[in-house]
């Protein structure tokens, strides 16, 4: 496929499993491996973050490797409970890890296309009221996350691995004082 066009970008974008069949490209190790393998300069990664709960990973720690080791071509944003593909309004049930992905995404220098994977049609819910549902929390999330950017005390905290000041840092952030 990628022989077929150079000039054109093809994105993997793994997951686990689907409910009735096997993955072969299940998570972002065995992906990286199989970009690695193929060795194609049109060749990247599509970011779910659905995706990456479901293969039990962190978001931004995937993120982080992707960038390593090939080009990040997308980020799908949603979330969900880990089980399954729940396709849900970004940030609803993981505020906190969506917040470190945007900051990683930053601090990678990710410019690329962000856009929602989320269903809409299984609860009955207006397509144009989650779209906004959508939009207001990621730009929340993404001003949390650009507000932390250049945090000092943050840089500090992480530096020394201290978690509880580090935590925190972001909650008052995310939450207020």
């Amino acid at each position: 496929i990628c022989d077929h066009n150079r000039a054109l970008d093809i994105s993997i974008e793994y997951k686990p499993n689907e409910p009735r069949s096997w993955s072969v490209l299940p998570d972002m190790a065995t992906t990286l491996h199989a970009i690695r393998d193929l060795s194609r300069p049109n060749l990247g990664v599509t970011l779910d973050f659905c995706h990456m709960l479901f293969a039990g990973e962190m978001p931004a720690k995937s993120a982080a490797l992707a960038a390593r080791h090939c080009r990040i071509m997308g980020v799908h944003l949603n979330d969900g409970y880990a089980k399954r593909d729940d396709g849900l309004i970004a940030g609803t049930v993981h505020p906190i890890q969506t917040v470190e992905l945007f900051w990683t995404l930053d601090r990678l220098g990710y410019d690329g296309v962000i856009y929602f994977d989320t269903f809409p049609d299984h609860g009955g819910m207006d397509p144009v009221d989650e779209s906004r549902a959508n939009l207001a929390l990621t730009d929340r999330l993404r001003a949390v996350a650009a507000a932390l950017k250049d945090d000092a005390a943050l840089t500090a905290a992480m530096a020394k691995q201290d978690a509880a000041a580090s935590m925190r840092i972001i909650a008052r952030t995310l939450y207020g004082a």
